[in-house]
């Protein structure tokens, strides 16, 4: 589904269906220099289970005009928007990784529009090394060579994708290089500047799942933790395994989490 918000036409990924006010949403927000592709699953399945689907390309990410946005907090009233230009008043936010901390403060700003939240592969706050932010501010492949490296857990890195004949990490590759010039910079740095996190967390009012990778070298379990602390209502599942990229590594388990919740 295309949409214009702030004089930009945008894209809406909704499982074929049109947004129905009787039914309950969930939203999906996509990581660092992705797109709405890696929601494939979640998002095929509530559509067909009775839920309004939005997963969203972020502005300046896959089919949606516009620059990238520079903050966590201008992504969450982002989404924000999406649900008023929808029509919807009210959903579940999931989102991975940076996706996670727009999950964060959207529910924090906007506590009356979030009913539950999912946060996938999350720490707060979710610092970004300055030799990474440097070769993503000169558009360097290093850059998403180093994202896909530790974003993968280790047997990931050799296989065992769920779809046979698919390369798990080269697939993550492709997906960043279409990620246009500056976008992962912008989305890297909004990570590394986010720092109302943990504050944002604790004001959060509704329940909130964390999905975690057990050899997540992104955002580390034990990283994790603090924001379960900090959140008023949480639950964790750590799944045995799985690196940062849960939704490429552990498809059917994160879904079967997300449907506890949302």
């Amino acid at each position: 589904m295309k949409l214009e918000i702030d004089g930009h036409e945008v894209y809406v990924a909704t499982g074929n269906k049109k947004p129905d006010p009787e039914k309950e949403t969930v939203i999906f927000v996509h990581g660092t220099g992705q797109d709405h592709t890696i929601w494939v699953l979640p998002t095929r399945y509530f559509a067909r289970h009775d839920r309004n689907v939005l997963a969203v390309d972020l502005p300046g990410h896959g089919r949606s005009g516009g620059q990238p946005l520079k903050t966590v907090e201008a992504m969450a009233d982002w989404v924000i928007q999406v649900l008023d230009t929808t029509g919807l008043s009210k959903a579940a936010v999931v989102g991975h990784s940076l996706g996670s901390l727009v999950t964060i403060a959207a529910a924090a700003r906007h506590a009356d529009r979030v009913r539950a939240i999912a946060l996938v592969g999350v720490t707060v706050p979710m610092p970004v090394s300055e030799f990474l932010l440097n070769n993503a501010r000169e558009n360097r492949h290093e850059a998403i060579e180093m994202l896909n490296f530790w974003g993968y857990s280790k047997s990931a890195q050799l296989g065992g994708n769920a779809t046979p004949g698919n390369w798990m990490l080269g697939g993550g590759m492709r997906l960043m290089e279409k990620a246009g010039p500056g976008v992962i910079y912008t989305d890297l740095n909004a990570c590394n500047e986010y720092i109302e996190g943990l504050d944002h967390a604790a004001s959060v009012g509704c329940p909130a799942l964390l999905i975690l990778g057990e050899r997540d070298m992104l955002t580390p379990v034990r990283a994790a933790m603090k924001v379960a602390a900090a959140l008023p209502d949480a639950e964790k599942a750590i799944l045995e395994g799985s690196g940062h990229a849960l939704l490429a590594e552990k498809p059917d388990p994160v879904l079967d989490q997300l449907i506890r919740v949302v």
